[in-house]
């Protein structure tokens, strides 16, 4: 066999570097200026260890924001994840707006609007659109879940105070290889008439031993709003009817 020239391969492992440089997709984020309690919840979610991290808060405390955001930036670790967007066709009004046109997609469309509009916070359109258009980043509601599998994704499980303890009990149990699950909820703003399922499933992880098996419990409170101070006002008077 013929020796190479250096030039030769030099021009070979340059190309090499390109070709492993284009492999890996780098979402770029928005600076954000994170508190040191919402550091505190991103330092779990990137830990290794971590499988689930049940993330409670009132409104405006920015759980859903955190979860997209930790998910993102472990797609941007490691490539091999997807990211799923889970969430419940309940409606958070008295009265329903009735049975929406079209098929599953469509209908759930409406429900999207918290992960696309964090998305467009978060990082540029072009991007926003290039994890939807590729399949990075998708979503679902809870009732699809039954005999699904999670391999190799970062599960985002959004307004899970409107999940019951059978839908949760299904969500978690589907976890599989290299997958985190960040399960966010308002125990404040169930809409199934006291029959969520949030508080008593993460409540029974909440102790030592689940923590050293990567399941671990995060609480935020009326302190942590971010949304505007007068909500802090009325998130705390609120709680007095607790």
């Amino acid at each position: 066999m013929p020796r190479r020239k250096k030039a030769e391969i030099e021009n070979s492992q340059e190309i090499e570097k390109i070709i492993t440089s284009l492999s890996k997709t780098k979402i770029k984020l928005k600076k954000i200026d994170f508190s040191e309690k919402q550091r505190e919840l991103l330092k779990i979610i990137f830990d290794k260890d971590t499988k689930i991290v049940f993330v409670s808060g009132p409104a405006g405390t920015s759980k859903t924001f955190m979860a997209i955001y930790g998910a993102l930036q472990l797609f941007n670790m490691d490539n091999n994840y997807t990211i799923s967007y889970i969430r419940t066709i309940i409606e958070s009004a008295e009265r329903g707006m009735g049975a929406l046109p079209g098929n599953v997609d469509e209908k759930f469309c409406p429900f999207m609007m918290p992960l696309t509009d964090k998305l467009y916070e978060l990082m540029s359109a072009s991007d926003a659109s290039f994890l939807t258009e590729k399949q990075i980043i998708s979503a679902m509601p809870i009732n699809y879940l039954r005999g699904a599998s999670f391999k190799d994704q970062i599960i985002i499980a959004d307004e899970s105070q409107n999940f019951s303890p059978k839908e949760l009990i299904t969500l978690i149990t589907r976890i599989g290889e290299n997958t985190k699950m960040i399960i966010c909820g308002d125990p404040m703003q169930s809409d199934i008439n006291g029959k969520s399922g949030f508080n008593v499933i993460k409540n029974l992880f909440a102790d030592s031993p689940s923590a050293k098996q990567g399941i671990h419990t995060f609480d935020f409170d009326y302190k942590d709003i971010k949304r505007s101070e007068i909500l802090k006002y009325i998130v705390k008077k609120l709680e007095e009817l607790s």
